[in-house]
């Protein structure tokens, strides 16, 4: 039997979306929840696609996050099994979802040379590189 009122795949996406953004601004789950009026597990749900986001809440979120709610929505199909990096769009917020992800996106943006980041780029290709061969071999 089919739960119509089940979070779905969008529904992941949207609180990936949250969390990447709430992170990106340095705001903690806890904060989150406080400004919502609701407790940061509601919030942990929101983020992990658990628990779908009405739309007056939704609309909340984006206040808190200083970011319009029709962001959440850029670049969703409907009918599209998201949640995983199917596009670059994806990828992007994927890694940008993760704790890691946000703090090397703002370390690389705060290297100046072009130079520097040219070799920071190859590096992690690199590093990219070796686990694909150690995961053949």
């Amino acid at each position: 039997m089919n739960d119509e009122r089940a979070a779905n795949a969008i529904d992941r996406k949207i609180g990936q979306r949250v969390r990447s953004r709430r992170l990106e601004i340095g705001m903690s789950q806890e904060r989150l929840a406080e400004i919502l009026g609701v407790t940061f597990q509601q919030v942990q749900k929101y983020e992990k696609g658990v628990n779908r986001i009405a739309a007056s809440r939704l609309h909340d979120i984006a206040a808190a996050l200083d970011l319009p709610a029709s962001r959440f929505f850029e670049g969703l199909v409907s009918g599209r099994a998201v949640g995983v990096a199917e596009d670059r769009q994806d990828f992007v917020d994927d890694v940008l979802a993760t704790p890691e992800g946000t703090q090397l996106m703002a370390l690389f943006a705060s290297i100046k040379s072009v130079k520097v980041r040219r070799r920071v780029v190859e590096l992690v290709k690199a590093l990219a590189d070796e686990g694909v061969e150690a995961k053949r071999g």
